[in-house]
């Protein structure tokens, strides 16, 4: 028996050794290519996926990609990040590369733990239906079908404030801007009304959010295991959703145009085919995502800029009354005045270069190509950084001066200014998103001044920016 024993442990030992030989051989393998970017792989399988968000995690995810850029190259380095070998492309040229060249020699790319966050009833991939979505929204997201919106939206920002801000000394930031956007997005793309119904489905958002871009962990406790779980709650509830909305729409009590939900409920493809109730869901959860997660995160950092730059505050507060004072005592704002808060959209702007909420996003190589005459190999993963650019002296000279300014007259140039992506695959709710903030600012600035409670508040990145302790405020409102 007690060979027996011997003999099994030596199994074990020489299939681990076998298993660490061939992760090596493989990690090696992947960087055998000719003439590839400088730059190193890090660790087998795990490569430098622990650096890339432990930066993150410190809240300098910048440093990931300027330590190499000083390193390496400017332009472009190599690395291992979730356990794929990648390129960093870096700098102006290098987003535009990106941006000019999808589906020529690169497309989207997500980590198949993505997957499992958001799993398909189709059992097609993310990126498949990531192009799906992108058919359906833009008659829903582009500028013209917005107009309508704004009233509700400022409708719902005032809401939020009488119940959530006002007649209180102090607040979290962070989780009450989430609250505003997460109830706008239920309100636009479900037309959920009731707090209490939006409220069910704010702690398992949160899960989500905190665990899409996580070590893929599956073991109970862990943040990638907490979303899966989260996600597959908030599908269940969408299901709920989604069959009263088709037995309202068959009673009429329901519009085909008021919701994108409706519009997906009525709506065949080119095969006249029509989804089905899961697979609307599983867009919906994708939508209720992009919808509010990254504004909220703008809105929290716009809060903590003017805290600490009174003298850009005022200047938000002036055009932002001046817009106040024009409307009557009930009368909502409208697109006319959204275009009037020029300055204060600057600002928002010069926020969103500071502290993007999408710190970059990945590609992959669909062809061999050559970029700065490096190889890049198809298959390889490419990523691109906000950062890169945002605050690299070369493309807003005193980069971490807060300065709106920059974006007077012709802007920053081309491809410098990257917080909802580019080309083909820029962020379809970029003029959601600008709505949705303005409309906070207009009605913050005009209720209240602030000050931080905390000076020096740590920030950390994980996917997105936040201030670890929530950006507690003391408010000082104005008298009506």
């Amino acid at each position: 028996m007690e060979h027996f024993y011997i003999t099994l442990l030596l199994l074990f030992v020489s299939f681990v050794t076998l298993s660490f030989f061939f992760l090596f051989y493989k990690h090696r393998s992947n960087y055998s290519a000719g003439n590839l970017p400088p730059g190193h792989p890090g660790l087998p399988f795990i490569g430098e996926t622990l650096e890339f968000l432990s930066t993150g995690w410190k809240g300098h995810p910048e440093k990931f990609i300027f330590d190499r850029m000083a390193k390496y190259s400017s332009q472009i380095f190599k690395t291992n990040i979730l356990g794929e070998p990648a390129a960093v492309l870096c700098g102006a040229a290098g987003n535009k590369f990106l941006f000019s060249n999808e589906n020529k020699l690169v497309t989207a790319w997500w980590p198949s733990s993505v997957d499992k966050i958001f799993p398909s009833s189709l059992q097609t991939s993310s990126k498949e239906e990531s192009k799906k979505m992108r058919k359906l929204l833009p008659q829903f997201l582009k500028p013209e079908a917005l107009q309508r919106y704004i009233g509700i939206m400022d409708a719902i920002a005032g809401e939020h404030f009488a119940s959530q801000w006002e007649d209180k000394d102090r607040v979290l930031v962070f989780p009450l801007a989430k609250r505003y956007t997460f109830w706008l997005a239920c309100r636009l793309f479900l037309s959920i009304e009731d707090p209490g119904h939006v409220a069910k489905f704010e702690a398992p958002f949160h899960l989500l959010a905190s665990g899409i871009i996580s070590l893929p962990i599956d073991l109970p406790g862990t943040p990638f295991n907490r979303a899966i779980k989260a996600s597959n709650f908030i599908r269940k509830e969408l299901l709920k959703i989604i069959k009263q909305r088709k037995a309202d729409l068959v009673e009429g009590k329901a519009s085909p145009t008021q919701d994108i939900l409706s519009h997906m409920l009525l709506t065949s493809d080119e095969s006249g085919q029509f989804m089905t109730e899961m697979d609307i869901a599983d867009k919906i959860l994708g939508l209720l995502i992009g919808g509010h997660d990254t504004a909220s995160a703008a809105c929290t950092f716009i809060v903590k800029y003017l805290a600490e730059l009174p003298h850009i505050y005022d200047l938000v507060y002036e055009e932002q009354m001046e817009i106040a004072n024009s409307k009557g005592p009930d009368e909502k704002l409208n697109w006319e005045d959204i275009q009037k808060m020029k300055y204060s959209w600057n600002v928002a702007c010069e926020v969103l270069r500071l502290a993007p909420p999408l710190q970059g996003a990945f590609r992959e190589a669909i062809n061999d190509f050559i970029f700065n005459g490096f190889s890049i190999p198809k298959g390889w993963k490419l990523y691109w950084s906000a950062n890169s650019t945002h605050r690299n002296p070369e493309c807003f000279p005193e980069p971490l001066k807060f300065d709106p300014t920059r974006f007077e007259g012709k802007g920053p140039a081309p491809y410098t200014f990257v917080p909802f992506g580019g080309g083909p695959r820029m962020c379809p709710g970029k003029e959601y998103a600008r709505l949705e903030i303005l409309v906070f600012m207009h009605n913050i600035v005009k209720r209240f001044k602030w000050k931080k409670l905390l000076a020096d508040e740590k920030i950390i990145v994980d996917p997105m920016p936040m201030p670890a302790k929530g950006l507690p405020v003391l408010l000082y409102p104005y008298k009506a």
